[in-house]
C-alpha cells in the first residue's frame, strides 16, 4: 500500500532531499525562499532610504519601510502562488508591504516601490543573494588553498605515476599535483571575488529611462545639469546596499549575470578535476588516496565509497549546463524581456547553491584527505620501469641515434610488459639479441634490415653495432633507474607555485 505522495499545499518545503551536494552547507541559508524574500524586502527598504537621501522621500518613511521590511512578516507560499498572477513576487510582495508599512504609518505607504518596476527589486535583490552566496564560497575556497598549500609542502619530493590518457607515463610529485589543483582553487578564487565586488543595483523604472524618479524628486523639472535625479538616487541606492551603481540599467543588458554564471561554472568545473583525479587515486586497484570518513554502502557492507569528490563532481556537471541558461538570456529582446529574464531565477539559484556545496565539500575533502606514499612508490614499479622509457630514450640516442633508441625502447617495452620483466632486463635481452650488429643476418629470426637510407641529424648510420649500448646499460646513472631521479623541475615547479598568494579576504 501506498500514500498520497502529492504535496498541494506545500506542507512539505524542500530540504534537499535529491540535493545532497548542497543541502546542509552555507549557500543553503543564503538561497533559500526566506533569504530571497528577505532580498526582495531590502531591496525594496533600501530603495525607500535612497530616495529619503536624494530628497524624494521624508526620512522617516525609511525607517518605516525598513521596519516593516523583515521576512518574518510575510507568506511566502502566498507570495509564491500569487506570483503566477503577474509572472514574478515583486507584484504580490509590493502589495503586502505597503499594507504592512499602513498597518505602521498610514502616511508612508505611498513611498514603498514609488517609481520603481519589479524588475529592479527582483535583479537586484537576487545579486544580494550572489553577494551574500559569494562570501561563504570564497572563504571556503581560501581554506582549501591553504589545506592544499600544506599539502604540496609536505609531499614536495613524495614520487608518484604521472597518469595521460588513462595511463602510466613519467613520474611526477604529489606536491606537483596539489600544487596544481590549489592554483585552479586560486583562480577560481580570484574570479568569484572580482565578480562579487562588481555586483550592481538594478534601477531603471519602467523602460530603462528612470523617468519616474523625475517626477518625485524636489523641484521636479528644474534639474540642472551634473544634478540629474534619477542618476544620484542610483548611486544612493548602490551606496545603501553596498553594491555597484552602473553607467545604464541592465534590464535587457545582462552582462552582470552572463559573468557570475560563467564564474560560477568556472569554479565548479576547477573543483570538479581535484574531485575527478580523487576519485581516480582512490580506486581500489590504486589506492593512492582516501577520504576521511568515506560513505558506506546499503548492499556492500565493505565499501568506503569517496562520496565527498563524488558530490563535487556531480556540481561540476551541472553548473556549466546551467550557465548556458544564463547566458543564453543574453538575448534578451527590447527593454523588457518576456522569457529570457524570468529564465534566469531558478538556474541563477541553482548554481549559487551547487557551488557553495561544491566549495564546502572540497574543503572537507582535502582538510581530511589521506595519501598513501608506500602505494605510491608500489605502483611506480607496477610497469617494471617503463615510466623511465622517456630519459633512456634521449641517454640511449646519443649512443645510436634517436630513432634507433625508440625503436629499441618500444620493442622492450613491449617485451617487458609480456613477460613480466624489468624494463633494464628487456632492454639487456634485446641489445644482446642484436650483437654484433642491429638486423644482421647472423641473428635467425630477427626482421631482415630495412632498405638504405639516410640517417637523421644526430642519427649514427643503420646498422651501428649495439655493442656500447649494453655496455651503457651496466653503468647508467641513477636518474635513469629510479623514479625519485627522473623528476625533472616538479620541486621547483611547486615552490614557485606555493609564491602565488591568496585573493584578499571578501569580508
Amino acid at each position: 500500500m501506498t500514500s498520497d505522495t502529492t504535496d498541494p499545499q506545500g506542507a512539505y518545503p524542500d530540504h534537499g532531499l535529491l540535493a545532497p551536494a548542497w543541502a546542509g552547507v552555507p549557500a543553503e541559508a543564503t538561497t533559500g525562499d526566506g533569504a530571497v524574500l528577505q532580498a526582495l524586502l531590502d531591496a525594496e527598504a533600501a530603495l525607500t532610504r535612497a530616495q529619503c537621501v536624494t530628497g524624494q522621500a521624508p526620512s522617516a518613511a525609511g525607517r518605516t519601510v525598513t521596519e516593516a521590511a523583515r521576512a518574518d512578516r510575510f507568506e511566502v507560499r502566498s507570495l509564491a502562488l500569487r506570483a503566477r498572477g503577474g509572472g514574478n513576487p515583486v507584484i504580490p510582495l509590493v502589495a503586502d508591504l505597503t499594507r504592512a508599512v499602513a498597518d505602521l504609518v498610514p502616511e508612508h505607504a505611498q513611498y514603498v516601490h514609488r517609481g520603481a518596476t519589479s524588475q529592479d527589486i527582483l535583479d537586484t535583490a537576487l545579486v544580494l543573494v550572489a553577494a551574500r552566496t559569494l562570501r561563504p564560497i570564497v572563504l571556503d575556497l581560501r581554506r582549501t588553498a591553504d589545506a592544499l598549500a600544506r599539502l604540496a609542502r609536505a609531499h614536495r619530493d613524495t614520487p608518484m605515476a604521472g597518469r595521460t590518457l588513462t595511463q602510466h607515463a613519467v613520474p611526477i610529485t604529489l606536491g606537483l599535483k596539489a600544487a596544481g589543483w590549489r592554483s585552479l582553487v586560486l583562480d577560481a578564487a580570484d574570479r568569484l571575488t572580482r565578480v562579487r565586488a562588481s555586483l550592481p543595483v538594478q534601477l531603471g523604472g519602467a523602460a530603462g529611462t528612470l523617468a519616474a524618479f523625475h517626477a518625485y524628486a524636489p523641484d521636479a523639472g528644474n534639474e540642472q545639469a551634473g544634478n540629474d535625479p534619477g542618476l544620484a538616487l542610483t548611486t544612493a541606492y548602490a551606496a545603501e546596499l553596498g553594491l555597484v551603481a552602473t553607467a545604464l540599467p541592465w534590464h535587457t543588458l545582462r552582462t552582470p549575470i552572463a559573468d557570475l554564471g560563467g564564474a560560477l561554472a568556472f569554479a565548479t568545473g576547477a573543483l570538479g578535476k581535484i574531485a575527478a583525479d580523487v576519485l581516480v587515486l582512490s580506486r581500489t586497484d590504486i589506492a593512492e588516496a582516501a577520504e576521511s570518513g568515506g560513505g558506506g554502502s546499503s548492499a556492500m557492507p565493505h565499501k568506503h565509497n569517496p562520496v565527498r569528490a563524488t558530490l563535487i563532481a556531480s556540481t561540476a556537471r551541472q553548473v556549466p549546463a546551467l550557465a548556458a541558461i544564463l547566458f543564453g538570456s543574453l538575448v534578451a529582446e527590447d527593454e523588457r524581456p518576456a522569457g529570457a529574464w524570468h529564465a534566469e531565477w531558478e538556474p541563477l539559484r541553482t548554481a549559487l547553491r551547487l557551488t557553495g556545496g561544491a566549495a564546502h565539500h572540497t574543503h572537507e575533502l582535502i582538510a581530511g584527505l589521506r595519501v598513501f606514499p608506500d602505494r605510491m612508490r608500489r605502483n611506480l614499479e607496477q610497469t617494471g620501469g617503463q615510466l623511465l622509457s622517456e630519459g633512456l630514450n634521449a641517454h640511449l640516442g646519443t649512443v645510436i641515434g634517436r630513432e634507433a633508441a625508440r625503436e629499441l625502447l618500444e620493442r622492450a617495452s613491449r617485451r617487458s610488459a609480456r613477460d613480466g620483466v624489468p624494463l633494464l632486463d628487456a632492454l639487456r635481452h634485446e641489445a644482446d639479441a642484436e650483437h654484433p650488429r642491429a638486423g644482421s643476418s647472423s641473428d635467425p629470426g630477427r626482421p631482415t634490415p630495412r632498405a638504405e637510407r639516410h640517417p637523421a641529424p644526430g642519427e649514427p648510420p643503420p646498422g651501428r653495432s649495439l655493442a656500447p649500448v649494453r655496455l651503457m646499460l651496466d653503468t647508467l646513472p641513477p636518474d635513469l633507474t629510479d623514479p625519485s631521479g627522473h623528476l625533472g623541475s616538479a620541486a621547483p615547479l611547486t615552490d614557485r607555485a606555493l609564491e602565488r598568494r591568496l585573493p584578499q579576504d571578501p569580508s
